[in-house]
């Protein structure tokens, strides 16, 4: 016998259906308050339909109440009754036949009674068939007459707790028990469990034969108890509610969706099925949201649409979702809004999706009450516990929704990229793992996962069995999102630091060597590329990193030596048999470029006999080229320390510029332990001595000190050194970053900095300019002389004026040699 076709109007709107055929029997309760009921009895789309199809093909259960039917059919009978439903029947015993109030399931669609439904047994007391009103410590029936006198398991449960946990006392432990379980025969049986079993309570509770067990361990653990412990799941071993029963353990909600996952027969993801088709074939969430059965006609557009809210007139699609232009009561800015269910207000999508730290507790959580100042965390919005639902997977946050929660998602999909086919993380990316999923804000993680090329470069690194080296990572393509995704590992200690410009740098050199065919040219420019210039830099950086500077003179020269080895190569000449006149010839070519690099290479080249008889001339600095504009100096920096509207972290090194000449390079390496704060007095540390400096710029750097924070959300470690923290975990601000953002508020780096040596070096001598700023003293030398300061000639001025203090009258001395 197939079953029958379901009519296309109970798969559209089964509540519909419903209210339609209760209303024709009951006339006591209206539609609206039929709608409600329903809803609120059967909260899935599969639930209605199958309530639906039944009263369907059967609408005289609504009179006659009874089975064989759906249970659904009688829990909607009982809840129609005590709404106050007179024209429905009750329920009634599918044994007895008597209309009841409260009926209980059977399998094949009976219910009944409990007289009816409890089989008699054999009494283990008295040994008689009698109703079974509970059971002993070993499974026996007991009848009302005969209970179970074998020990109190409650008190003897109290003193095995009490003797493991000395932090619990007696009533502690009874009301953890209530809360648990509420029936005296589960009490028992969950105390006969731990009795049996102590080790349930410290570790061994994903073995626990009921889920009041795991409650009545989570109820001691909230009371203070320090020996007792939550169970880890036995999968992925994270502490998390244990909701599901699999091979006779108990594991989270993740392990278990991981090992029921299958294809979907539609779109082929590999997920838990949310749902099986006509067919009986898997679908996925995704799918089953948008199979053509589950649309519906939104009430406002008329579309065939999937449901996002179902209201009085009717479901509406997301687009049609009702929000109304109000003053959103937590920013106060008038937007398209929806009524809060925690506070009743007005809020708009901005407020809904806005992760704060909370004004309350401090902790760093969405959003859910108080002011666009002042926001306020789900727990200090309605400290209620029982208003919020939880997260089913961790059971920590505290929601309205009952998805899990982003954090749970997160930790899900970063599984699922880097985990085997269980799930589990290998010990090398643990602290990776631990570094994503404990972002302070999930959703910059999990947007950051979903993109294509974040998403495909953690999959091939879980794929790998290999560890996880900077070589490895070295075989991936190259890019933005893997040097982020590098620095983060490097972040956690996943993989040691690495100085990646100078790595960078290494490999554009060989790839510039090897451009050239000719083994000379090739020889030459190896030469003056790795053992000229790279040992110069690798000996002048010692542990440090290279600056961006370094970088690009590196990279400058070598460009200079590979542009003339290309043109001699194309004139049909090598460096051998290149003359004077040919350099000359060069010289004077329109497209020569990096004039001063190629006189370097010209000189290196001469004096390692690659070249002979050439000659190029250096050009030796004279002082600043640009112009030297005090004013405007002084003016940008009455600005930095006034205006308040700029950022602390731009006006703090905007003024260390100005004031003190850094370089770029230097203020982005710049940490913590270079300013010393002590007391009143805030002194910073440039080269050998510190700098004392003053008021108001010793306030900037005191609040940049304490409120600096960098714009990397994922991997950031918890002691930032760097007094201008990047958007990379555990990296400064680049110097090309700061570049830009002083150019944005009108300073011009290079410009300033050479008005601010003019005028240091002309009120300084050299030796204290070098320790203090901590540039070499031959340039503070240069600068000196730049600037018309001559303190050699102040010393030996200085000294005169002492010895002709000292020195008798010219009388005196006239008659002294008398």
């Amino acid at each position: 016998m197939t079953a029958p076709t379901l009519d296309e109007e109970v798969l559209v709107d089964p509540v519909g259906v419903i209210v339609r055929l209760v209303g024709n029997v009951e006339r006591h309760l209206d539609a609206d308050r039929i709608r409600g009921i329903v809803c609120n009895l059967v909260r899935t789309r599969a639930g209605r339909r199958n309530l639906a199809q039944a009263l369907h093909e059967d609408p005289s259960l609504l009179r006659t109440g009874k089975p064989p039917a759906p249970f659904r059919v009688a829990k909607l009978l009982m809840a129609l009754h005590e709404a106050g439903a007179q024209d429905t029947a009750m329920p009634h015993c599918g044994e007895c036949g008597r209309p009841r109030p409260y009926v209980g399931s059977r399998s094949g669609g009976r219910w009944g009674c409990s007289p009816c439904f409890d089989t008699p047994a054999v009494c283990a007391g008295c040994h008689q068939r009698r109703r079974v009103v509970s059971r002993d410590r070993h499974g026996q029936p007991r009848c009302a007459k005969c209970p179970d006198t074998d020990g109190d398991p409650l008190k003897e449960l109290a003193q095995l707790i009490t003797g493991l946990d000395p932090a619990l006392d007696a009533g502690t432990i009874r009301t953890a028990l209530e809360r648990a379980t509420k029936r005296p025969a589960g009490q028992r049986r969950l105390a006969w469990a731990v009795l049996d079993r102590p080790e349930l309570l410290t570790g061994a509770g994903h073995e626990a034969p009921t889920p009041a067990m795991l409650r009545f361990i989570g109820e001691l653990v909230a009371g203070g108890a320090t020996t007792v412990t939550r169970p880890a799941c036995p999968r992925c071993h994270g502490v998390k509610a244990l909701s599901k029963l699999l091979d006779g353990q108990r594991i989270c909600r993740a392990c278990f969706a991981r090992h029921a996952a299958v294809s979907c027969a539609r779109c082929g993801a590999v997920r838990e099925p949310a749902t099986r088709d006509a067919a009986g074939q898997p679908l996925c969430p995704n799918c089953l949201i948008r199979d053509p059965v589950n649309l519906e006609v939104c009430v406002g557009c008329g579309r065939r649409q999937p449901v996002a809210v179902r209201l009085v007139d009717g479901a509406r699609c997301p687009s049609c979702r009702p929000k109304e232009i109000r003053e959103c009561g937590h920013c106060g800015r008038t937007a398209p809004c929806e009524l809060s269910r925690a506070t009743g207000q007005p809020w708009c999508d901005r407020c809904q999706q806005r992760w704060v730290t909370c004004s309350g507790c401090s902790t760093v959580s969405q959003a859910r009450g108080g002011t666009w100042e002042e926001p306020l965390c789900a727990k200090c919005t309605n400290p209620d516990s029982g208003f919020w639902a939880r997260c089913p997977v961790c059971v920590i946050t505290w929601q309205l929704s009952p998805r899990p929660c982003q954090r749970c998602i997160l930790d899900q999909k970063i599984r699922d990229l880097l985990g085997d086919s269980t799930g589990t993380i290998g010990p090398e990316l643990a602290p990776f793992h631990a570094a994503l999923t404990s972002a302070e804000r999930p959703d910059v993680a999990l947007a950051w996962i979903s993109r294509e090329r974040a998403r495909d470069l953690l999959e091939r690194i879980g794929r790998d069995e290999r560890p996880v080296t900077h070589e490895v990572l070295d075989e991936l393509p190259p890019g933005k999102v893997l040097a982020h995704l590098r620095s983060v590992l490097v972040a956690t200690g996943t993989l040691p630091p690495r100085d990646e410009r100078l790595v960078a740098l290494e490999k554009w050199i060989t790839e510039t060597v090897q451009v050239h065919t000719d083994p000379a040219e090739r020889r030459i420019l190896h030469g003056y590329a790795v053992w000229h210039h790279l040992r110069r830099l690798r000996r002048r950086i010692g542990d440090q990193h290279t600056t961006q500077l370094q970088d690009m003179n590196v990279r400058c020269h070598v460009t200079a030596a590979d542009n003339f080895l290309t043109w001699l190569a194309a004139e049909g000449l090598t460096l051998g048999t290149c003359t004077q006149a040919d350099l000359e010839r060069w010289m004077t070519d329109p497209a020569f470029t990096y004039r001063d690099e190629t006189g370097h290479f010209v000189r290196w080249s001469v004096q390692h006999r690659h070249a002979h008889g050439l000659t190029y001339g250096t050009v030796r600095w004279t002082g600043p080229q640009g112009t030297i504009d005090s004013e405007k100096c002084w003016a940008d920096a009455r600005r930095l320390l006034n205006d308040d509207a700029l950022p602390t972290a731009d006006r703090a090194a905007g003024l260390l510029l100005i004031l003190y000449a850094q370089k770029i390079a230097t203020i982005s390496q710049l940490t913590v332990d270079d300013v010393d704060i002590t007391g009143e007095t805030v002194a910073i540390s440039f080269g050998t001595s510190p700098v004392i400096l003053p008021m108001p710029l010793a306030a900037l750097v005191r609040e940049l000190v304490a409120t600096r924070r960098g714009k990397a959300k994922i991997g950031t470690p918890d002691d930032v050194p760097w007094l201008f923290p990047g958007g990379q975990p555990g990296r400064p601000l680049s110097d090309s970053q700061i570049g830009q953002r002083l150019h944005k508020i009108g300073i011009r780096p290079q410009q300033d900095r050479s008005t601010a040596l003019f005028t240091l070096a002309a009120e300084l001598p050299a030796a204290i300019l070098a320790r203090m700023l901590g540039v070499h003293i031959q340039v503070a030398v240069q600068w000196q002389k730049a600037s018309g300061g001559d303190w050699a000639a102040y010393a030996a001025d200085v000294s005169q004026r002492a010895s002709q203090q000292t020195a008798p009258p010219a009388d005196n001395r006239k008659q002294h040699s008398r």
